[in-house]
């Protein structure tokens, strides 16, 4: 039973990394990473179509070796931290709210560019 939850919970994540292609606010890399995982204990052949991607099968490939992150990734995720922080800013975030996303976004955009490239 747990393979095809694990099957699922892979498809998921592709389909949400799909999404994260058109949506700049939502990240890909992250969702095709719990993919490569979940395919790794569910099903073997979409695990190799994934790393065989050409689009998507560099930067699994990257992180399960070397555990690094491209630059421009890193660029692109630290750029819509930032963006995400100014417009809540401009919205009016309840300054407890702004303290909250700090934090939260500093320490994700640290652990980003602390990755080998």
């Amino acid at each position: 039973m747990s393979r095809y939850v694990y099957i699922v919970l892979g498809w998921s994540a592709v389909a949400l990394g799909l999404i994260g292609v058109i949506l700049p606010v939502l990240p890909t890399t992250p969702f095709l990473l719990v993919a490569a995982f979940a395919f790794g204990k569910g099903s073997p052949k979409a695990r190799a179509w994934l790393i065989d991607h050409a689009h998507f099968g560099p930067a699994i490939k990257d992180w399960e070796e070397r555990g690094a992150i491209s630059p421009r990734a890193k660029t692109l995720a630290v750029f819509m931290m930032a963006l995400v922080f100014v417009v809540s800013l401009i919205l009016g975030a309840p300054p407890l709210v702004l303290l909250a996303q700090a934090v939260l976004m500093g320490a994700g955009a640290a652990f980003v560019l602390t990755r080998p490239d």
